[in-house]
């Protein structure tokens, strides 16, 4: 299994010098590449692909005012040209937007395969640096991992951190338990889950909304292309790395804690991106990161042998009565607890729409049935009475 460790790095003057070197040629080149690839399309409809982009490069390092493309190593130059190449890729595919330059006051990362280190002794040595980086061993790597390729970052706050991706064969699946619950997702409570614990959103963004507040208004003060505006800056960009940290840290402890308790976890699919056009709920939506719990919860449950499930997005599991089923015409958000007019079982909204995901999640894994009560079927049974593809 593939992992990634990450380590906090504290480069001498000369290393960070070259590292600095090294992330602003492969920021050019990118730019260069996504310019170049942009205009062959708006002039003449071509679409330019990766060993253009590579003939290019060659060419770039041959001019007499791109000679310092030379002092660095080639090989994260490659690897920016790579990752334009996926962006594309990902672009035409309609997975994402247009790809976008990139900027100086955003960092920068650049990405090392193994002709460009040395891992020795415990130690990383990158191409042209003739000394180990000072790396802070927070965890030890497993037992025997050699790192495949290895990514610096410089983040917006000023921070450098490394990682190696490594193949980490100490990962195991737990042992089997005999429990499942269904997941719901919500604002005030983050987590709710079949058997009515409720996890409160810890609300980190609004935590630290004062202090982020103060430092943008102090940056709005500075003079532009300043020092004091860039140490305005790095301040504010030190509250956004505080408040992604905390998120972090803590949606890792609770879907660890999940997936170590349960052996299936049945989820709602939300559609995040749609979700935050709503400008009431943005900030709130954004700030409790439904799509890191959910991602955090799939790559872990396949990591330690447990069941996920991720139901429809158009599932109807809060106007649904978890008792006898009957489906109510409209609930709206204000409203927190409800009774069934049918069976007057008295519901607590989101611990009702967990047990709901539940019971749609099992019956998704015993019969492979769709979660729409107007597309009862099997999947399977559908699969059969599609058309063969001419």
């Amino acid at each position: 299994m593939e992992r990634a460790f990450k380590y906090r790095i504290y480069p001498t003057p000369e290393q960070e010098a070259l590292l600095r070197r090294t992330l602003g040629c492969v920021r050019l080149v990118y730019n260069r590449a996504l310019a170049a690839r942009t205009e062959a399309w708006y002039r003449h409809q071509e679409r330019i692909g990766y060993n253009q982009s590579s003939a290019m490069l060659t060419q770039w390092k041959r001019d007499e005012s791109l000679k310092f493309l030379n002092q660095v190593s080639c090989v994260p130059l490659q690897q920016g040209l790579r990752h334009l190449q996926t962006a594309f890729s990902n672009f035409w595919a309609g997975r994402a937007q247009y790809p976008n330059f990139k900027k100086k006051r955003n960092g920068g990362s650049a990405e090392f395969t193994k002709s460009a280190f040395k891992f020795k002794d415990g130690q990383v040595f990158l191409a042209k640096c003739s000394e180990a980086l000072p790396i802070r061993w927070s965890r030890q790597l497993p037992k025997g991992a050699e790192p495949s390729t290895i990514t610096v970052k410089l983040e917006p706050s000023g921070r450098w951190t490394i990682s190696l991706r490594v193949d980490d064969l100490t990962i195991q699946p737990l042992p089997k338990v005999d429990k499942a619950i269904g997941v719901d997702a919500g604002i005030t409570r983050l987590v709710t889950t079949s058997d009515a614990e409720k996890v409160a959103n810890p609300k980190h963004f609004a935590n630290l909304y004062r202090k982020l507040k103060k430092a943008q208004k102090s940056l709005s003060r500075k003079q532009k292309g300043s020092r004091n505006q860039d140490k305005a800056r790095r301040k504010v960009a030190r509250v956004h790395a505080q408040i992604r940290d905390s998120r972090q840290d803590f949606l890792h402890k609770l879907t660890t804690r999940l997936v170590r308790e349960n052996q299936t976890i049945v989820a709602e699919s939300l559609a995040v991106k749609n979700m935050v056009k709503n400008r009431k709920l943005a900030k709130s939506i954004s700030d409790a990161g439904w799509g890191e719990l959910t991602r955090q919860l799939d790559y872990k449950s396949r990591w330690y042998g447990r069941t996920f499930v991720q139901l429809d997005r158009w599932f109807p599991g809060s106007k649904t009565c978890s008792k006898c089923g009957h489906k109510v015409d409209s609930l709206p958000l204000n409203i927190r607890e409800w009774d069934c007019p049918k069976c007057n079982a008295h519901h607590d909204r989101d611990v009702n729409a967990a047990k709901n995901h539940l019971a749609a999640g099992q019956a998704v894994l015993v019969c492979g049935a769709t979660v729409r009560p107007e597309e009862s079927k099997s999947r399977k049974a559908g699969a059969m009475k599609q058309k063969p593809k001419s």
